[in-house]
């Protein structure tokens, strides 16, 4: 479970502490997609009336899946450090 909630925090999709409704997740999908919570929200009302019943199933598997803003400390910590990235020839002027 720690590597689905690091990949969602390497891609931004956290829950954040502040602005939050009921778990947080339509703040979190605002805050990657460059939205205020409030468009945010509404904008996720309105997708998941595309497909009747998956607000039933959406909205608790993305609370569960997206890691909660005070957790991506902890999660980085345990995170095992990445190899250092190979450096890059310099290219000739020209």
């Amino acid at each position: 479970m720690n590597d689905i909630h690091q990949t969602f925090a390497r891609n931004g999709l956290i829950r954040p502490r502040d602005r939050r409704v009921l778990g947080g997740v339509c703040a979190g999908l605002g805050r990657r997609l460059g939205l205020d919570p409030w468009p945010a929200r509404l904008l996720f009302v309105l997708a998941l009336m595309v497909l009747p019943g998956s607000q039933i199933l959406v909205y608790p598997i993305l609370w569960i899946l997206m890691p909660a803003e005070e957790n991506v400390a902890f999660l980085q910590q345990a995170a095992p450090a990445a190899p250092p990235a190979a450096p890059t020839p310099p290219t000739p002027a020209g």
